[in-house]
């Protein structure tokens, strides 16, 4: 989640000692390896990466040809992360690592010589948000101290569904805690277990999120590509300012199920890459029904994404552009003029603008059915733990984090969760109020009629502005851009590409459609990036460029 309801406020940084967590353990956070001082000039010594920006079919045809080996691989993306992630920038994308992963890769390797791949993601390093449970020797904590030891009994679908198409899973992701739905007054980002994820193309400013370490680590790569999840904006706006693609599908394409809740009508896992085919490759694994979760049966899913990855895809398109939604910033404005005219010029019809009567009019009833939601989620998510855990529902979480302030809120708080703690059951007319209002305002008068009217293709607009400051002390510092909330609420699908840089900063532009629209947004997302080809790495700098772009 993005945190758009409040104004920012502040919290001291206290010292004291963590009390046992809600978990199994004594709540200690891992390991972190030692702070680096920042370069002067944005230069660190960090080795050379030989598969930088490599794309998965690259890596998959290496593997094939003898070239490279999933171990090789593995063990090249783990020294990425000590150069890049422990040392010199010190990313803090990556809040644990797999212990097994080398295991599994010289397992896989062995698969690979006596049968043959068992997908185009056998022994690709992957990396997951700490949010999606692994049954394994991993944690899944959301970033909180409050769920430390506490296992889950069985992979998430998603993570069965990967592991099912031979990838590795590389680590977890760090996260804004609690996928940035505890407090409105938060620092994206951050989590008590995890701390700080930084932005890799200038380290001063915020990654975004909730997917914050997915975002930075797909970018800075150390991994092949990520997973991240959505409730509103939590895939898109970290790939945007990350520079990457990221996929929010239609609610009930991707299973939830075995991932920590905020929204059952609006949580979406996602695939976050550096490229359009990457994550449509990523979306063909993870895309399938679950029963564990009712909202897959109605998915109008497809076999295979990637065939949609179309350079010509935007010619004859309709493509209506949500000029209001643009924000203020001219250099946003700038970027946002030449992603259009690229648009033009690859044969779309540009509708210019067009408008969305219901935007700006759904934040109010979309916060009070995600409190509605959250309470009663969560709370199903911690029984479904078993006797082990202590924290049993959200009011243990709330009591655990009083207890321990020091550590779980030294920046913010939790009025986020004390409100979601006082809502009443889902049967409640408020919440089925909002639920109907919500529909009503993002889909059925929203996204569904201006794409009716106008026969529309696809919308477009800047997905969000370029990365803020980092601020502990006053939180998130949003800046009137963004697309997120339409789609997000609508439950339909929402792309982002690079587009474009404003000061050294990436700029997405987002591709938004009606539910199940996904191959026509892919084709359409691949037309731009491989026109445009505005994908650059990060190059770790302090802080932000002095010159346009």
């Amino acid at each position: 989640m993005k945190r758009r309801y409040f104004l920012k406020t502040g919290l001291a940084l206290g010292t004291a000692t963590l009390a046992a967590g809600c978990g199994n353990r004594s709540g200690e956070p891992p390991a972190k390896g030692h702070e680096a001082t920042d370069s002067a000039n944005g230069t660190w010594n960090i080795p050379e990466f030989e598969h930088a920006e490599a794309s998965i079919d690259e890596l998959q045809r290496a593997q094939t040809d003898g070239r490279l080996t999933a171990r090789s691989l593995t063990e090249a993306y783990l020294a990425r992360m000590d150069a890049v992630d422990v040392s010199g920038p010190h990313l803090s994308s990556v809040i644990e690592r797999n212990p097994e992963a080398l295991s599994v890769a010289d397992a896989l390797d062995r698969e690979r010589k006596e049968r043959g791949p068992r997908s185009p993601l056998h022994g690709i390093p992957i990396l997951i948000k700490d949010n999606i449970a692994t049954a394994d020797r991993m944690e899944t904590t959301a970033g909180s101290l409050a769920l430390v030891g506490a296992k889950p009994a069985q992979d998430a679908a998603i993570v069965k569904r990967l592991r099912d198409a031979g990838a590795i899973i590389l680590g977890k992701t760090n996260l804004s805690e609690w996928a940035n739905f505890r407090s409105s007054h938060s620092t994206s980002g951050w989590s008590g277990r995890g701390g700080q994820t930084k932005n890799p193309y200038a380290l001063d400013r915020n990654p975004c999120g909730s997917s914050s370490g997915s975002g930075a680590a797909a970018s800075a790569n150390l991994c092949a590509a990520a997973i991240g999840t959505e409730t509103d904006g939590s895939v898109v706006c970290p790939s945007s300012i990350c520079g990457i693609v990221g996929i929010k599908p239609t609610v009930g394409l991707v299973s939830r199920s075995g991932i920590i809740p905020i929204s059952a009508t609006q949580d979406t896992a996602g695939p976050m890459a550096r490229t359009v085919s990457d994550a449509a490759v990523l979306l063909n694994v993870i895309a399938a029904a679950d029963d564990r979760d009712p909202a897959t049966a109605r998915s109008a899913r497809i076999e295979d994404y990637a065939a949609n990855l179309d350079a010509n895809a935007m010619k004859g398109a309709r493509i209506g552009v949500l000029r209001k939604m643009f924000g203020s910033n001219d250099n946003v404005a700038r970027v946002m003029k030449e992603a259009v005219d690229a648009i033009k010029k690859l044969g779309a019809e540009v509708i210019d603008p067009v408008q969305i009567e219901s935007h700006g009019k759904v934040d109010d009833a979309e916060f009070q059915v995600l409190l509605y939601e959250f309470k009663d989620g969560l709370n199903r998510y911690l029984a479904s733990l078993g006797s082990a855990v202590r924290c049993k529902t959200l009011a243990d979480i709330i009591a655990f984090n009083e207890s321990n302030r020091d550590r779980e809120m030294p920046y913010f708080g939790q009025d986020i969760f004390i409100q979601a703690q006082e809502k009443g059951p889902l049967t409640s007319k408020e919440y089925l109020d909002a639920v109907k209002l919500c529909r009503k305002l993002s889909a059925v008068e929203g996204i569904d009629a201006i794409m009716i009217r106008h026969r529309l293709d696809a919308l477009v607009a800047p997905t969000t502005d370029p990365a803020y400051p980092t601020d502990l002390v006053l939180g998130d510092h949003y800046t009137g851009g963004g697309t997120s909330t339409l789609p997000a609420v609508a439950g339909y699908p929402h792309v982002t590409v690079p587009a474009g840089f404003v000061f050294g900063l990436p700029l997405g532009i987002s591709f938004i459609g009606r539910a199940w629209s996904e191959p026509r947004l892919i084709g359409l997302a691949y037309a731009f990036e491989q026109a445009t080809k505005h994908r650059t790495a990060p190059r770790f700098l302090p802080t932000v460029l002095g010159v346009r772009p």
